[in-house]
């Protein structure tokens, strides 16, 4: 939705809406991006608000606005996560083509952690909206959507593991979190019957405004090549999705552009085995069914607070929560099981606020099996003062 289709009551809401947000607002956010949060959240002011200075808030703890310059992303991701961008469409939106189907998702999640895994989504996603801001400045237009591709051919029930079920979750929260209404169409290619298991998945996360975007097509590959090219020229897709563009060396894939997955080899594989703990790690054994709870105090705004953990005799679950001064939790990052006796767990944040943060291990899911802890806790000043 663009401000133009706006009615007379929607736009006084946007209006009220860019008044309390004005503190927040970027000199680069246009009026186009601010609407997609109203849209969101069926333009209720105070819940896009909300909204909105979770995502500033998410985006400063993550450090999301560094990452294209200052976060090197795994190989593995680079060579075998199947997206790539191509070239844009017939309103300036940036194209990018997903081989889903094509993905080893169970090779990947072996070879990376979690957090490697959801921040190299990031990482796309923020170079696709580093492209519609050059389109913006390249057509003199605003540009604030992206087309998205995504080829589910070759598809199997056996990719659809409960692991990467549980990620693509979070993924998708995540996403629709911190980027919402991003995308002006939507093609889903190639779609087998096992597609509707996914789809069941995903859609409850949807809007309206983002289902009437999306068009999802079988294996005629005229009916979908046509509607592809109703939305963008020849000239910006690849020949086999209907367009003109090959490689230098004729490849009608353009796997100079997209990466096409593929098998992951199992020597990018992370080896996992009885977790060392350092020599600087401090020990505590958490008994079954209970919790231990480690407070941080925070004197420094914009302080780094780093962690490493590993664990003997089993996972164990970890969340790290701000507790605002009025007593309410800021969940910075949510519960989640570590298998931190065969890897040692590596994280940082960017603490935007003083005051207490609170680390959470909770073993309080086994009913007879002690974990023991080894941690360490870093805090260190911000730099470049």
């Amino acid at each position: 939705m663009e401000l133009t289709q706006l009615n007379p009551s929607q736009r006084v809401l946007f209006n009220q809406f860019a008044d309390a947000v004005a503190n927040y607002r970027q000199s680069e956010w246009i009026d186009d991006y601010l609407l997609k949060w109203l849209v969101a959240r069926d333009f209720d002011v105070q819940k896009a608000k909300d909204m909105l200075i979770q995502s500033i808030e998410w985006r400063q703890i993550h450090q999301i606005d560094g990452i294209l310059d200052n976060w090197t992303p795994p190989e593995v991701m680079k060579k075998y996560y199947a997206i790539g961008s191509v070239g844009s469409d017939k309103f300036g939106c940036p194209v990018w083509i997903n081989a889903f189907g094509r993905m080893d998702m169970t090779g990947l999640l072996q070879s990376v952690s979690k957090r490697d895994y959801l921040r190299y989504v990031v990482y796309t996603t923020e170079m696709s909206h580093r492209q519609m801001h050059q389109n913006s400045l390249k057509t003199g237009k605003p540009v604030s959507y992206q087309t998205l591709v995504i080829d589910m051919a070759e598809l199997s029930i056996n990719q659809l593991t409960k692991q990467f079920m549980d990620v693509g979750m979070e993924l998708t929260r995540m996403i629709l979190a911190n980027y919402p209404e991003g995308v002006r169409r939507v093609f889903v290619l190639n779609v087998p019957q096992i597609f509707s298991t996914v789809f069941t998945f995903v859609k409850p996360f949807l809007s309206p405004v983002t289902l009437a975007k999306l068009s999802i097509f079988g294996h005629d590959s005229k009916m979908w090549k046509d509607a592809l090219l109703e939305e963008i020229d020849a000239s910006q897709l690849p020949v086999h999705y209907g367009g003109t563009m090959t490689d230098p060396d004729g490849n009608p894939m353009c796997l100079t552009k997209i990466s096409m997955g593929g098998q992951v080899p199992k020597t990018y594989y992370l080896e996992r085995k009885q977790s060392v703990p350092g020599d600087q790690m401090i020990s505590d054994l958490i008994p079954a069914g209970k919790r231990k709870m480690i407070e941080i105090t925070i004197d420094e705004a914009k302080s780094f607070l780093r962690w490493e953990f590993v664990t003997e005799d089993g996972d164990i679950n970890f969340q790290l929560v701000y507790m605002r001064e009025n007593g309410e939790e800021m969940l910075i990052l949510p519960r989640d099981r570590y298998e931190s006796h065969q890897l040692l767990e590596k994280g940082e944040i960017v603490c935007i606020y003083c005051g207490r943060y609170i680390m959470e291990f909770d073993n309080s899911y086994s009913y007879f099996r002690s974990k023991k802890l080894w941690y360490n806790i870093d805090v260190v000043k911000p730099m470049n003062r």
